[in-house]
């Protein structure tokens, strides 16, 4: 999701005299909006449902990263083990 400063870059000001609008603009394109003061930027405002999404991504690439570790380090277990510690038969799938 990258950025349109032509579009998404909005003064603080904007946001007091209409904040539906800047709102509903983050929720219509699925970017974050950047509030800025002063020509600096001072927040984000998002969507929750593009918030949620992108936290369960970062959660996700977390985990991978992880895991990755965990085999470069040498901390594996078998599929057999892992559906034993899981609970799961081997019916299960």
């Amino acid at each position: 999701m990258r950025v349109k400063f032509s579009e998404d870059v909005v003064p603080l000001t904007d946001l007091k005299v209409n904040p539906g609008r800047v709102v509903r603009q983050a929720a219509e394109v699925h970017r974050p909006v950047l509030l800025t003061s002063r020509g600096r930027g001072v927040a984000v405002v998002q969507s929750v449902a593009d918030f949620e999404r992108d936290a369960d991504e970062r959660d996700f690439m977390r985990a991978i990263v992880a895991g990755l570790a965990d085999l470069d380090a040498g901390r594996e277990v078998s599929l057999a083990e892992a559906k034993s510690r899981l609970g799961l038969s081997k019916a299960d799938g």
